[in-house]
């Protein structure tokens, strides 16, 4: 390892990796925050962070004391502007771009309600939100007219699923029922369960056994029509095994193995062309390069055949699963198809620096700057204290690179002669 080399590489990789930590990575971080959100989700974030923000402001820098005097300035404090401004930094973390254009917009809204329209509208989120910018409806209402998700405002999906688009400008007021109901209005059972209670207003749906889509009870037996791969048979549901049927289409080099309801296709072992299951037993036709030994498909060992398979100066056969290679000898190496002679380098001399690591490289490098630093000191002395100087810097030095932690190393392989 040389000195110069070394130095230059650490310097160019940590060079590179601040760049990218405080320009390449924030700019990535920034776009992935930065994408378009909603609007009203937005807006209601700010208005929960304001509410966040006004907690933990309320009777900030009073402690205690003149109960007079923090009566009058407290109540200066909960309505200013410095207040509003501390309020306001926190709204939004800072690489949300979304949300600090909003605040920007909306800066004036802000301030009036504050200052003008605090007491009379408490709830920021309805006055701001609702009323004012327009980008939220209120719960069970959507689009840009706020009408009502299917269903009725009062109880959209009927309780059992989400209306899309439910308290936005956005959506289509349809319903996403929730597992195991269905509808318009999400006031059916869906495939695989069945209606445990029902009245005109509420419906609990239960879950049927495993391979029933239509169903009575929980129980196996009470199945009306089963799921697919299933087959009705006495009120339960069995399994049909694709594998003994012409059901299943497997690949060539393929086998069939049964599932609950399904099948799957599985690859034959390497020395099966067709197979009935897993291993080379099981193999209907060897593949080229097996052959089949009692009930099992083996490897043939073409090395061993009478007409030699390599020909070539300096090669031999070696075996291989299935096939084989010609390879070149031991101390030849193959150079455009030849089995060339290997020739031996004459191992270069070491520098000096050759075998250090980097930890070492550190030591030295502090070793050799305090003897520099020691010697410049020394250079502003008078008479025999420049002697004197230079001789106590190198002691100085010297035992700073001998009780410096990263030397243990190096003085570990010197005492193993390393």
């Amino acid at each position: 390892m040389k000195v110069s080399p070394l130095l230059s590489h650490r310097l160019f990789i940590s060079t590179v990796l601040w760049f990218l930590l405080y320009s390449v990575v924030p700019l990535l971080f920034v776009e992935a925050i930065a994408t378009k959100q909603d609007s009203c989700q937005i807006c209601r974030r700010i208005t929960e962070n304001f509410k966040k923000g006004m907690e933990k402001t309320a009777n900030k820098n009073f402690g205690g004391g003149n109960t007079d005097w923090e009566k009058k300035n407290l109540a200066k404090y909960e309505i200013s502007e410095t207040r509003l401004l501390e309020i306001i930094e926190i709204l939004c973390e800072s690489m949300n771009f979304d949300c600090n254009q909003m605040v920007e917009q909306n800066e004036e809204h802000i301030e009036k309600w504050w200052f003008k329209k605090q007491e009379e509208h408490p709830d920021l989120f309805q006055w701001l939100c609702l009323d004012t910018i327009k980008v939220c409806c209120p719960p069970g209402t959507f689009g840009s007219d706020c009408s009502s998700c299917t269903g009725g405002s009062t109880r959209p999906c009927s309780g059992y699923g989400q209306c899309d688009g439910d308290g936005t400008r956005s959506g289509t007021g349809l319903c996403n029922c929730d597992p195991g109901y269905a509808g318009s209005i999400c006031m059916e059972c869906s495939d695989g369960y069945f209606e445990q209670s029902r009245n005109d207003t509420q419906l609990v749906c239960q879950e049927c056994y495993k391979s029933c889509k239509v169903c009575t009870g929980p129980e196996d037996y009470k199945c009306q029509e089963c799921k697919v791969g299933w087959l009705l048979h006495d009120g339960k549901c069995i399994d049909i095994d694709e594998c003994g049927t012409e059901l299943a289409s497997c690949k060539a080099g393929q086998y069939c193995v049964n599932m609950d309801g399904s099948y799957e296709c599985r690859a034959c072992d390497k020395a099966c062309s067709t197979c009935m299951g897993a291993g080379p037993s099981r193999c209907k036709k060897c593949n080229k390069g097996y052959q089949i030994d009692g009930a099992k498909c083996l490897d043939i060992d073409e090395c061993n055949s009478e007409k030699p398979l390599c020909n070539g100066a300096h090669e031999e056969c070696k075996n291989t699963d299935g096939s084989y290679v010609c390879a070149c000898v031991d101390g030849y190496s193959k150079k455009d198809g030849i089995c060339v002679e290997d020739k031996l380098t004459p191992a270069s001399e070491e520098g000096l620096f050759d075998n250090v690591t980097e930890d070492e490289m550190v030591v030295l490098q502090q070793m050799f700057f305090g003897v520099i630093i020691c010697a410049l000191a020394t250079l502003a002395a008078k008479g025999d204290m420049v002697f004197t100087s230079i001789f106590i810097g190198a002691i100085a030095a010297t035992a700073g690179y001998w009780l410096s932690e990263k030397s243990d190393r190096l003085i570990d392989g010197f005492l193993k002669g390393k």
